[in-house]
């Protein structure tokens, strides 16, 4: 059974950081695409970043420079962590699992497993 469970979200003003965490079960990372989405009210759910097959990291270019996408050393974690935080990064944040092709990592459409979101807020 897989299972993604993220956690880190909060309140936080503009040019401050947080780190959130996805613990991924059931999967081998080696096989998949595990990535960040976030959808803020009203708008579509976007890509944000994605470690591919437990290799290389891809970012949204609105957040390149400032989000860092990494995998932790115990259990299957990921994290994003995200720096410089701007008020139109407000959203839920979620991690998602699946055996994707890289031309199509940034389709949230195309993901079979998802975590339950963590709400991100940045007040400017």
């Amino acid at each position: 059974q897989v299972q993604l469970v993220e956690s880190g979200g909060g309140l936080v003003q503009a040019g401050d950081s947080l780190r959130l965490s996805c613990v991924v079960s059931g999967i081998t990372f080696n096989g998949y695409a595990i990535s960040w989405f976030r959808q803020a009210p009203g708008k579509e759910r976007e890509f944000v970043a994605a470690l591919f097959r437990n290799a290389n990291t891809y970012y949204a270019d609105s957040v390149k420079g400032r989000f860092t996408m990494s995998r932790g050393d115990v259990r299957n974690t990921v994290y994003l962590q995200m720096d410089t935080l701007k008020p139109e990064d407000t959203a839920v944040y979620y991690c998602a699992a699946d055996r994707a092709i890289l031309s199509s990592i940034r389709n949230p459409s195309l993901y079979d497993f998802w975590g339950q979101g963590t709400q991100v807020t940045v007040s400017s």
